[in-house]
């Protein structure tokens, strides 16, 4: 007989008690229906598969609904809303688990602290699971508060929001942590392997993303040289550095220099930026000691010396050695360096002294680390790794993908383009999870193969790490074929931001640089964000939003950092475009303001990053406002916001073509004349249009909860309710002002 089963909308949970504890709250009926009691497990399948713990629902909960956390929605692969089937599950006590997790993690938490913070949780392979420990009901013999406390000390207060990947357990399926169970990280299990038999190379996934903590690397754990793809040019400028600085030492010398190498390696996170240096290391025969800068960084001053001093000492213990010093600006920030900075500094500098030894530090923000880290004596070559283009990324997947069966429809090219922003660390994570994707689909089949819709299935919950700290813009599937009407607007749009994203080698060849950004100004409730989804949906783009007044901060300095930060990361995730909406609250006139400057400041910071002596490229900067005359001029010359589109108030046609849209899922009667309404509306914005639907909708669910339609009736009821929200005196104003823009 196969175990029940029930299919119930997933929601977040309101409750932060619960958030990370690996558990979701049903309702009571819903547990007696599946034959539960508090605190069994079930088995949930969305678009991945999972397991937690299920506890009752408060008081009043919805039979319905089913509440978990962020982390859990993740797991399952749903967003808010979307259906999940819970079912029981059969747990087995775990023997081994194995589970993947951050450098700073792995190095600093031993796997006996690991241990003690998940027990009591149910885990699969391939769930991100939380440090926080199961504390709602601890199981028996569980310190919680020891255990918090030796999180705390190990990792400092990054211990609360640190995920960890389950990578393997024993057995497999759904198994429960116990007081039993072996708990590892997968890299020590990795080198512990290695110990009597080294085995093959890793693969390209494995040298990407799992060298942790400070370790010689060996020729058996790197991709060669000839396997790297998209860095030709930085490997063989670091190939011929290596060189020089470890097999001519005399030719420099001869030449009047020495023959020390500092260089400073930056680039993207997760763009390859160690495995390069291993690569290009073994080739030259070059043993290469790496040291996680995180890892000390969170130590007292005297043990983070204590530690780089060690590291260093066995570093030049044997040559030519390099130190890869991973991540220098969490060492070594730019803004208040700590107390051991400069027992750092001098560490360095004293072991790039002795011949045969190299340094090469690596970091994703250069413009945070500490200065005094370029100094002649230190880190005095740079080199950048730069974000995969479409042609390199196609030519990732065909490596990433050569070993994964697939169907013969799958184009990398076609993914490739559907994929800006990302680097190989977010490609290995969309091949993974397209994998989960085909076997869910095909969990019969005798040679399963992955499609090119599970890879663009895929790309709706994988999401780049340049983006993964970035308020983004939800497109919602839209483009801008589903706005009607605004013929002009929408040509305007396609030619000022995706012409100079889709056709560069175009401008390039008339001799002319592509428009750098646009502002959309009209009455509230126009449609321009709605615009501005469509744009981003048509292109295919990463969009950073950003309200008008989320980058203003009272601290000198914060809101210009803010700013660079900003443009800084929509330069990773190119192409890309930044929407600042409200951008009067931004930039307005400079000199009108009783700020202490701040505004002026962000406006100046904004006019630098739009044309400043480094030119953004692939990136498009779309403002919106609805009092254009408050904006500083300066942002709307040429060069800069240089395309004004004003976005008027819908005429009755348009306003048609909203409600038509609006009602496109709702069952309208007979009698209701959409055209007709719509020429009754004038004063209505695009937004009352759909409040008017939504409205008549609520109307009739009022009459009844079995209501079927919505009549002319309730529309006309809703009328009442939805007042039009366009001021005249507004109105008149932004024609005025359209009309002297088309008129200078």
């Amino acid at each position: 007989m196969s175990a029940p089963q029930i299919t119930l909308t997933i929601r977040h949970t309101p409750s932060a008690l619960d958030s990370r504890r690996g558990i979701v709250r049903l309702h009571r009926e819903v547990l007696d229906a599946l034959g539960l009691r508090a605190w069994d497990a079930v088995h949930l399948t969305g678009a991945r598969v999972s397991a937690a713990l299920a506890v009752p629902a408060d008081a009043g909960g919805m039979p319905g609904v089913v509440l978990a956390d962020d982390v859990t929605m993740s797991n399952l692969g749903l967003a808010e809303g979307a259906e999940v089937v819970i079912a029981p599950a059969r747990v087995a006590g775990a023997r081994t688990v194995t589970v993947a997790g951050s450098r700073l993690a792995s190095a600093s938490v031993s796997p006996h602290t690991l241990r003690l913070a998940l027990i009591g949780k149910v885990l699969t392979v391939g769930d991100a699971v939380s440090l926080l420990p199961q504390d709602l009901a601890p199981p028996p013999g569980s310190d919680v508060a020891s255990v918090r406390g030796q999180l705390s000390r190990a990792i400092g207060a990054t211990w609360t929001s640190e995920l960890l990947t389950v990578t393997s357990t024993e057995p497999s399926g759904v198994v429960a942590v116990g007081q039993s169970t072996v708990v590892e990280w997968r890299d020590s299990v990795t080198r512990a392997a290695q110990v009597p038999d080294p085995g093959p190379a890793k693969t390209t996934e494995e040298s990407i993303m799992d060298y942790i903590g400070a370790e010689t690397v060996s020729e058996e754990t790197v991709v060669p040289v000839t396997g790297l793809v998209g860095v030709e040019a930085p490997a063989r400028r670091l190939g011929e550095w290596f060189d020089l600085a470890f097999h001519r030492p005399d030719l420099l010398a001869r030449l009047g220099t020495s023959a020390r190498l500092g260089v400073l390696l930056s680039g993207p996170e997760g763009v390859g930026k160690a495995t390069l240096v291993r690569s290009v290391a073994a080739a030259e025969k070059v043993r290469v000691v790496c040291l996680a800068a995180p890892t000390i960084a969170v130590l007292e001053p005297g043990a983070a010396a204590g530690k780089l001093h060690e590291t260093l000492a066995r570093a030049t213990a044997e040559n030519p050695t390099t130190l890869l010093l991973t991540d220098i600006d969490a060492l070594l920030p730019a803004s208040q360096p700590p107390p051991v900075a400069t027992i750092v500094l001098e560490e360095l500098r004293a072991a790039l002294a002795k011949p045969g030894f190299a340094l090469i530090a690596t970091t994703s923000r250069p413009e945070a680390c500490d200065p005094r880290l370029r100094s002649a004596d230190l880190l005095d070559r740079e080199l950048t790794i730069p974000l995969p283009d479409a042609k390199i990324r196609t030519e990732l997947l065909r490596v990433l993908l050569k070993d994964v069966p697939l169907e013969s429809t799958v184009d990398e090219a076609a993914i490739a383009a559907r994929t800006p922003g990302f680097v190989a660390a977010d490609l290995i994570a969309l091949r993974r999870d397209a994998a989960v994707r085909a076997a869910l689909r095909q969990r019969d089949a005798e040679e399963p193969r992955v499609g090119q819709q599970d890879l663009l299935d895929a790309l709706e919950s994988v999401r780049p790490i340049s983006m993964s700290t970035s308020d983004t813009l939800a497109t919602g599937g839209l483009s801008l074929d589903d706005v009607g009407d605004m013929t002009e607007i929408k040509q305007s749009l396609t030619e000022a931001v995706l012409w100079p994203l889709r056709y560069p080698d175009s401008f390039a060849r008339l001799g002319v640089a592509p428009p750098r950004g646009l502002l959309l100004y009209g009455p509230p409730g126009g449609g321009k964000t709605f615009l501005v989804r469509a744009l981003a949906g048509t292109g295919a783009l990463n969009v950073f939003a950003v309200k008008g007044a989320e980058l203003m901060d009272k601290w000198v300095g914060e809101s210009e950092r803010a700013v660079r930060e900003l443009f800084r990361r929509a330069a990773e995730a190119a192409p890309s475009l930044v929407f600042l909406d409200e951008i009067d609250a931004l930039a307005p006139r400079r000199g009108q303001s009783g700020d202490s400057g701040v505004a002026d400041r962000v406006v100046a910071a904004l006019l630098t990053e739009l044309d400043g002596v480094e030119p953004m490229r692939e990136v498009v900067v779309l403002g919106a406002t609805n009092r254009p005359e408050l904006v500083d001029p300066a942002l709307l010359r040429p060069g800069r916001l240089e395309r004004l589109v004003y976005v008027p108030p819908p005429d009755a046609g348009a306003r048609a073509a909203i409600l038509r849209a609006s009602a496109k899922n709702t069952p309208l009667a007979s009698d209701v004349d959409i055209d007709d309404i719509a020429s009754t509306l004038d004063g209505y914005s695009a937004a009352d249009c759909a409040a008017l639907v939504r409205e008549a909708a609520l109307t009739a669910m009022r009459e009844s909860l079995e209501a079927t339609e919505v009549t002319a009736a309730h529309l006309a009821k809703a009328r009442e309710a939805v007042r039009p929200s366009l001021d005249p005196a507004q109105l008149a104003a932004l024609e005025a002002y359209a009309e002297s823009r088309r008129n200078s």
